[in-house]
């Protein structure tokens, strides 16, 4: 009996609330719906000038009639008979104002993202969840507007698009707390992936269509459905996440000599963690799996070939391994350029290996290159793919959007990232330079760890990580 007069007083003023003229709607709005209002209103012309749109603020006039005037009836459903029904159109309202809550906080304030592989170990481990922030290098407003907030880009389960096309805006960034630095960890989408190939049948195989076609050949895989599946173009937001360390800006000139990064002539500092592959020689003791859990090597980096091990180790844990009186010999693997796979630009050889790389000039948003048939497959990628023109070459003549062109001046900043795990990375050495609009963000925290090689409640949580501060290499 009870419920039924606390509906009939609902629905009473719920019909109050939705009748009579403005003023008349405003002289009955509660004290606390005005500033809930205020707050929220508040909040809204703050990010409004954030946005640097004033159209935005006529959003004002929707808010107001949500919070107060309510000539759209938004609560009609509280009026409804029947109570599943209510019950169950309170919990849709519930959910679509949760989802739009995440949706503008994943846009512009930060996401959560696994580490899905092992190329910046040792300073991100596989399975690491981070927070990425966002507003340190400023959020880019949404070039897919249209999208589910808590997938990337395919809807689990359903195992289809999690976004719609259109519309598609230009890039804006808004402003951020300051620029990418040298030796930041940033997450950025994977420029390659703007052509994908849904289903990948050998995860040995490289895993962008580009690199794909050159290898395997163009008809080969464009004519191979079944080992494929379709062939698709995605946005630019919505193309795949990865996470690696900045160590080319924009205007830099890079190089790499025998695994060490050059910058303008001058070495870059070696982050505390990074990685190189030793073959590590015993006297025939057998190396545990107590022993590899010690050092940090997980299963998948462990390479058996009887007394030798081939593994990813860094400076201490190379110090550790000469400590080990049961340890003959270690030495420093360095691939030979036939171990490697195709180095940027892809097919074109330069004579370049993920060890001995370069020199290569960074493009910087304003400054001009002089275009050759030499440096042209450099920078081909970011003159069509991302910057929007149309180029060929007719006659040993560069033609950009049908012009001939000796020259080339770029519209935004691009930088080169590495895994700190550097001979079992994909990075810039493979797929070249990342424009500043797919740059994501910054990793700020670790949320959880979980270890693999363990069952959850038996060492799958690293406990020792949690809220811990991901980049210990930059002060």
């Amino acid at each position: 009996m009870t419920n039924d007069k606390d509906n009939n007083k609902d629905k009473k003023e719920e019909y109050v609330r939705q009748t009579g003229s403005l003023k008349e709607r405003l002289g009955r709005v509660k004290k606390t719906r005005w500033w809930r209002f205020g707050i929220v209103a508040l909040i809204y012309v703050l990010w409004t000038i954030w946005m640097g749109n004033p159209w935005l603020l006529l959003g004002l006039l929707l808010l107001g009639d949500i919070y107060l005037t309510q000539f759209i009836p938004w609560g009609a459903w509280k009026g409804m008979k029947s109570g599943p029904l209510r019950t169950l159109m309170s919990w849709v309202d519930a959910i679509v104002y949760a989802l739009v809550l995440v949706y503008f906080l994943f846009l512009f304030v930060g996401q959560n993202y696994q580490i899905p592989s092992s190329s910046l170990e040792k300073s991100l481990l596989t399975g690491d969840f981070l927070w990425v922030n966002k507003v340190t290098y400023g959020p880019r407003v949404p070039q897919t507007p249209l999208h589910f907030p808590l997938a990337q880009n395919t809807l689990p389960i359903l195992n289809c698009k999690s976004y719609i096309e259109t519309p598609q805006l230009s890039y804006h960034r808004l402003k951020g707390l300051r620029n990418v630095e040298r030796m930041d960890i940033v997450v950025f989408n994977f420029p390659a992936g703007d052509t994908v190939v849904l289903k990948h049948p050998d995860p040995l195989e490289p895993n962008d269509y580009y690199t794909l076609c050159y290898e395997k050949g163009h008809d080969f895989v464009n004519n191979n459905k079944e080992m494929y599946g379709d062939i698709i173009y995605r946005p630019v937001d919505r193309r795949d996440n990865y996470v690696k360390r900045c160590l080319g800006l924009p205007g830099e000139t890079l190089q790499i000599r025998d695994g060490i990064v050059y910058v303008n002539g001058k070495a870059v500092p070696q982050p505390k963690n990074v990685q190189y592959f030793y073959c590590v020689e015993t006297d025939g003791t057998f190396i545990t799996d107590e022993m590899f859990e010690e050092l940090g090597i997980s299963r998948e980096d462990r390479h058996i070939y009887g007394n030798q091990y081939v593994v990813p180790l860094t400076a201490e844990m190379k110090k550790t391994l000469e400590g080990k009186s049961w340890v003959k010999d270690i030495q420093r693997i360095q691939p030979s350029p036939d171990e490697t796979m195709v180095t940027y630009p892809v097919g074109v050889d330069y004579g370049w290996t993920h060890a001995n790389y370069g020199p290569v000039w960074i493009p910087k948003k304003g400054a001009k290159v002089d275009l050759t048939p030499q440096n042209l497959p450099l920078y081909e990628r970011c003159i069509k793919n991302y910057e929007g023109n149309t180029l060929e070459v007719k006659n040993g003549q560069i033609l950009i959007n049908g012009k001939p062109a000796t020259s080339y001046t770029f519209k935004m900043d691009y930088y080169w990232m590495q895994g700190d795990n550097r001979d079992n990375s994909l990075d810039s050495r493979y797929w070249g330079f990342v424009p500043e609009d797919h740059i994501v963000g910054t990793p700020s925290i670790i949320l959880i760890s979980f270890d693999k090689d363990h069952r959850l409640f038996d060492g799958g949580i690293r406990w020792n990580r949690i809220f811990k501060m991901p980049n210990p290499d930059k002060k």
